[in-house]
């Protein structure tokens, strides 16, 4: 299965290339003077150069133990005095130094930063939590993190929250109906394929991306407004409000989409850009929303 997850259309070119960068869920840790480090795992210093990575840290409650970020690690909101301008794309191991970290997290290797830290500092720690192809690949980078960090039980609460929030999520009647859906990156209509972590999400769901089969070894595929509505999709998900301000008005408007079923009956899904391009506590939001979507359209369709 393809191990990249989708991005935004700002994106695109670097994630194709590469791998992608998607309400926190119950054990979200808070940081008080209560959560005073008690370990030597709980003492190191840490920074964070993975949006996805950041927000694992702060779910878990190790959020006290990080001292940078990069640009787009951006939630939760505690870890805004902490965001630099270290890039996530082209990281400057001189600027990540000057924190005197003991654990540097990253998704990926851009520009080798792992060689350059520890030829700098042989002791710096450099943990890789790469783009997710399956939801057991999130839990495993969890607990990988609560160990890294002295907080297994912390991480092992996130990962049992989770999955009792997808159980009960996941529609347990689905009658073999299987929807077809356009899942939308930006507004040159860049989607998935089912081979995707996203798609593969949407598959279990009973959902099917109208992109499989669009382009031959490309999972992420660019298709054109004839094709999307050729195949009528029942469900649209937007996952370009944000970077492309990307509305259920805005597809609406769209010359010849009015007839789309997903847009005649109300079926087009706006996500958060963010939660759909990381694979941290919050995918268990964009799983709630797929299973909402597709119960919805059922309701719908039997005339509910």
């Amino acid at each position: 299965m393809n191990t990249k997850f989708p991005f935004r259309r700002r994106a695109i070119t670097a994630i194709v290339a590469s791998v992608f960068i998607l309400g926190a869920c119950g054990g979200q840790g808070s940081e008080t003077a209560d959560s005073a480090p008690a370990s030597s795992e709980q003492s190191l210093k840490i920074v964070s150069l993975s949006p996805t990575a950041t927000e694992m840290l702060y779910a878990i409650g190790a959020g006290n133990q990080v001292v940078a970020v990069d640009s787009l690690s951006t939630f939760p909101a505690e870890v805004e005095p902490k965001v630099t301008k270290i890039s996530a794309y082209e990281p400057s191991a001189e600027a990540i130094l000057a924190y005197e970290p003991d654990v540097v997290l990253i998704s990926n290797d851009m520009n080798k930063i792992t060689e350059q830290l520890t030829s700098a500092d042989p002791d710096i720690k450099v943990w890789t939590g790469a783009a997710a192809a399956s939801l057991d690949d999130v839990y495993k980078q969890i607990s990988e993190l609560g160990a890294l960090t002295g907080r297994v039980d912390n991480a092992n609460e996130v990962v049992s929250s989770m999955k009792a929030r997808i159980d009960a999520a996941i529609p347990k009647s689905r009658w073999g109906i299987v929807y077809p859906v356009y899942y939308e990156l930006d507004n040159t209509f860049y989607s998935v394929t089912s081979n995707t972590f996203v798609g593969s999400l949407l598959s279990e769901l009973g959902m099917k991306s109208i992109a499989d089969g669009a382009e031959e070894g490309n999972d992420y595929p660019q298709l054109n407004a004839e094709a999307i509505v050729k195949a009528n999709p029942t469900i649209i998900f937007l996952a370009d409000t944000k970077c492309c301000q990307q509305t259920a008005a805005t597809v609406a408007a769209r010359a010849g989409w009015s007839g789309i079923a997903a847009v005649e009956y109300g079926n087009v899904i706006e996500l958060d850009d963010d939660i759909a391009s990381r694979w941290g506590p919050r995918i268990v939001d964009l799983i709630e929303q797929f299973a909402k979507a597709y119960s919805s359209a059922m309701e719908k369709a039997a005339g509910k």
